[in-house]
C-alpha cells in the first residue's frame, strides 16, 4: 500500500487534502523571494531610481507571487503573509528598515506600487468577470456551478468559497 500524501503538486500548483491553500501562499512567496534574489543587484543598487526599481518590481517580483492566484479564496492571514513579504522587499529596495518606522503608504509611493491585497481583489475580480461572460456550455462555467452529493457542512465552520470571497470584494468596491 502506497503512503497517503498530504500535498499534491499538478503544474507548480499545490492542492492538499483539506483543499487549504497555506502552501501554496507559502510558494508564491518564496517564488518571490527567488525572482528578488536574482534581481538584488539592480533592486539594491542606489543610482537606479526608486520608481525605475519599482517598475521593475511590478514586472518581474509581483508577477512571481501573483501567479495563479486568481482562483484563491484567500482569508486574511494568506493576505498578511503575502504583504509582509511584499513590505520586506519594498523597504529594503529603498534602503530602509522597519526601525526608520516609515509608513507602509509612503513606501508604496515612492516606489510608485500598489498593495499586493489590491492587486490579488484586481486578479480575483478580472477573472470572475471572466467566467461570468463565458457561455453556459462552457467548461470552465459548468465546473463552476458543480456540487458533490454528500459533502455537506459538518457542525465546523463554513470553508471560504471562492464565490464568497468575490462577494466580499465586490461589496468592498460597492459593485
Amino acid at each position: 500500500e502506497l503512503p497517503m500524501s498530504e500535498d499534491f503538486r499538478y503544474l507548480g500548483s499545490i492542492s492538499t487534502t483539506a483543499g487549504e491553500i497555506d502552501a501554496e501562499v507559502a510558494h508564491r512567496i518564496k517564488a518571490g523571494w527567488c525572482k528578488w534574489r536574482s534581481a538584488s543587484g539592480v533592486l539594491c543598487d542606489k543610482r537606479i531610481p526608486t520608481r525605475l526599481k519599482g517598475k521593475f518590481y511590478r514586472t518581474a517580483i509581483r508577477l512571481a507571487m501573483l501567479y495563479w492566484t486568481e482562483c484563491w479564496a484567500t482569508k486574511k492571514q494568506h493576505v498578511d503573509k503575502m504583504s509582509v513579504a511584499e513590505m520586506r522587499m519594498l523597504r529594503w529596495m529603498c534602503g530602509k528598515t522597519r526601525q526608520d518606522r516609515i509608513r507602509n503608504e509612503c513606501i508604496w509611493q515612492w516606489v510608485g506600487v500598489a498593495p499586493i491585497e489590491d492587486k490579488l481583489r484586481e486578479n480575483r475580480l478580472r477573472w470572475f468577470g471572466h467566467i461570468q461572460r463565458r457561455p453556459t456550455e462552457a467548461v470552465v462555467k459548468r465546473c463552476d456551478a458543480v456540487t458533490v452529493d454528500g459533502s455537506g457542512r459538518g457542525r465546523d465552520r463554513p470553508r471560504l468559497t471562492l464565490a464568497s470571497v468575490v462577494n466580499r470584494d465586490m461589496d468592498l468596491l460597492n459593485l
